[in-house]
């Protein structure tokens, strides 16, 4: 049997509005991909860096964006040009900067406890993920 391709190496993007529980969806990833500890919100620090078996996984949070030339100011071309998981909230505020996502999801919040989350694979890269 072929096994799934592993979560790594890819960019994986995360819409919705406000609460519609873009971060609790990464945590729960983050969990599942063996991150130990806390998992805090990058929404002040920008991002949260985390190694899992020597796999770089950076969280990212573009919400206080208010020019996508603040990606590049904030040093984020080194950050994605690296090997690794990126995880990016409000990826709309770096759009133009933003290189294409492997995997984007959009989270909509039906009620207090239901979401619907519609993913698209934009890379061959996410392709493969989604296959």
């Amino acid at each position: 049997m072929a096994r799934k391709p592993a979560l790594t190496d890819a960019l994986v993007t995360l819409a919705g509005p406000l609460g519609a529980g873009k971060t609790t969806w990464v945590r729960h990833l983050l969990r599942a991909l063996g991150v130990t500890g806390r998992i805090k919100s990058p929404t002040y620090a920008l991002m949260e860096p985390y190694e899992v078996n020597g796999r770089s996984i950076s969280h990212l949070d573009f919400y206080r964006f208010d020019d996508p030339r603040e990606w590049v100011d904030a040093g984020l071309r080194d950050v994605f040009a690296a090997p690794g998981l990126k995880l990016v909230e409000w990826p709309e505020k770096a759009a133009a900067v933003l290189p294409l996502a492997d995997l984007e999801l959009r989270i909509e919040p039906l009620d207090e406890q239901r979401r619907l989350v519609d993913v698209h694979a934009r890379t061959p890269r996410g392709v493969e993920l989604l296959s």
